[in-house]
């Protein structure tokens, strides 16, 4: 039998969260595989059955989201990395720049991208992780992009606020540093200094 509610609590690392039927009642215990493919969202509306553990004990299973997919995706800031290469052509096309350039954000993201799925892997197993320093650093060191989509589409790290505060403040750090670079804009400043 189908039930409504909204997912109260949600743990990204450890994989479940519980559930608030709108019909009242105590919460029910959901894992991360009830979801299917789709991303968990705390405070957000779903369809559920009501199933039974191995300890006899009732759980949520077959959740459906009851949001609208466009509402389902607001959140998500993956639109900024095909921005960001819409914005790198620009400056290449004003400003030629190296190919290496280009080439080390590919390599990083894909090396991030890696690096968090291995990371959910052992999380999921019990490993020992990945410093989240070392995940900050491929952020900064170009891979913030892969970071990013890794993010939303494993379903890691993306819950954490204290974790995606220093994520947003290394990629911030990393595109303005390649504003800097890759534009008159520091020049302009560098002159600016030695004028006045």
């Amino acid at each position: 039998m189908q039930q409504k509610g909204r997912l109260s609590q949600w743990d990204d690392a450890k994989g479940y969260g519980f559930i608030s039927p709108d019909a009242g009642g105590p919460r029910l215990f959901v894992h991360r595989q009830a979801f299917g493919n789709a991303r968990p969202q705390a405070g957000q509306a779903y369809s559920f059955e009501v199933g039974i553990d191995a300890q006899g004990k009732p759980r949520a299973l077959k959740l459906r989201s009851l949001a609208p997919k466009a509402q389902a995706w607001r959140g998500s800031r993956v639109w900024l990395v095909p921005g960001f290469a819409s914005a790198y052509l620009v400056c290449h096309l004003l400003w030629p720049m190296p190919p290496a350039v280009w080439g080390a954000y590919m390599a990083m993201s894909m090396a991030t991208f890696i690096v968090y799925a291995g990371d959910k892997r052992a999380a999921r197993l019990g490993q020992p992780r990945v410093p989240e320093r070392t995940l900050h650093g491929l952020a900064l060191a170009c891979g913030w992009p892969g970071a990013l989509l890794a993010q939303q589409l494993l379903r890691h790290k993306s819950a954490k606020s204290e974790f995606l505060r220093r994520f947003w403040f290394a990629a911030g750090a990393n595109v303005t540093l390649f504003v800097l670079l890759a534009t008159p804009l520091l020049r302009s400043v560098a002159s600016w200094i030695r004028a006045g």
